[in-house]
């Protein structure tokens, strides 16, 4: 490793003096927190090369990590992201906690057909193999299935020498707060306290919704000028794309959005409403993200009746949880479902739609 390479605060405040970022001192603070942890895992990549650290196949012990939560739109996802494509290994990864979790669900179903007693083993052994960071966004803990096992998946991971790093709006304190069986969980925030230094980002400033203010956000008609206006916004949240699908489960279904990144997902009408969803998986899909692109609504009448419902009651679940909304859309609000069974009824939709436009719209609260 290059001793004179620069730390992770000298490339922040480059990218501030490039006016790519905006100064904050609780974002550089922060990093201050992910240098050591940088230093070490080189140090330890560059042991591990030599010739006796490839004599033996225990894994260095994992360093501490760190857990950095605080407020939607505070930078953590991008402070993370600076960390992890300044971190100089190849063993790493990053992954969205949702979609990591639906790879345990799936490993642990595989495993269990194998008849072996301890299917958790086999599937962490698996998805440590070669790993030395594993970057985690947005954790949170939502459903039971997932309650039960993640404390000692994060043991096994530790055991076997990954260092890890998490990003979550919620203190460890507050995860799975009020969760079935929730005392179960319990020793899974202690392992988090220990394991990992827990570091809140304290701002006053919310860089996605800055991003938002002024903006534009509802797009009619459809068209191209449409698409092309929400991509822009697209990369722009996201810092170039996505990362690819989302997937939920919910009640034991699976419920897919095509792409996300950092609390940012993106999906069309008939991804949303054009499959016999409900209120639970709308509800599931409002406290995985922070901003949600809709895009081609089309008009809305007795002719997609079962399509409109579920519109409404998406639009409800992302109102209530103030998920900022990004859309395209046929018509305006008010002439998207103008006449027939349900128009009337569709009114506080529309004036949601409208609210959940304005500038001075409370998102993220």
């Amino acid at each position: 490793m290059c001793a004179d390479r620069p730390t992770l605060t000298s490339i922040y405040d480059a990218r501030v003096q490039s006016g790519e970022l905006r100064p904050d001192p609780a974002q550089r603070a922060a990093l201050g927190q992910l240098e050591p942890l940088r230093a070490t895992l080189e140090a330890q990549a560059t042991r591990r090369q030599g010739f006796l650290g490839g004599l033996f196949g225990k894994p260095p012990e994992a360093p501490k990590g760190l857990y950095l939560w605080g407020s939607v739109g505070s930078g953590k996802s991008m402070l993370m992201d600076l960390f992890f494509q300044a971190v100089d290994i190849t063993a790493k990864r990053r992954v969205h906690f949702h979609a990591f979790m639906q790879e345990v669900q799936k490993g642990l179903a595989a495993a269990r057909k194998t008849g072996v007693d301890d299917a958790l083993r086999p599937v962490a052994a698996e998805m440590s193999a070669g790993l030395r960071l594993l970057c985690f966004d947005e954790l949170q803990v939502t459903d039971i299935a997932d309650a039960m096992i993640v404390g000692r998946l994060f043991q096994l991971l530790f055991d076997r020498g990954v260092a890890i790093v998490a990003t979550s709006n919620r203190a460890p304190d507050e995860l799975y707060k009020d969760g079935l069986n929730r005392p179960l969980f319990l020793p899974f925030i202690e392992l988090l306290k220990e394991r990992m230094t827990v570091w809140p980002l304290v701002g006053d400033t919310d860089y996605r919704q800055h991003r938002l203010e002024g903006a534009r956000v509802y797009f009619t008609p459809a068209d191209r000028a449409a698409h092309e206006a929400i991509e822009a916004l697209w990369r722009d949240l996201t810092g170039g794309g996505g990362e690819g699908p989302l997937r939920l489960t919910i009640q034991g279904r699976t419920v897919d959005l095509p792409d996300h990144r950092s609390g940012v997902a993106r999906a069309s009408f008939w991804d949303l409403c054009g499959r016999p969803l409900g209120p639970a998986d709308y509800l599931a899909i409002a406290h995985a993200v922070r901003v949600l692109v809709i895009e081609d609504i089309p008009h809305l009448s007795a002719a997609n009746y079962n399509e409109a419902k579920r519109f409404v009651t998406l639009i409800d679940a992302l109102y209530e949880a103030r998920v900022r909304l990004i859309c395209s859309a046929a018509e305006e609000p008010e002439r998207l479902y103008s006449e027939g069974t349900g128009a009337f009824e569709f009114e506080r939709t529309a004036s949601r739609l409208r609210e959940m436009q304005s500038a001075d719209w409370e998102a993220y609260k």
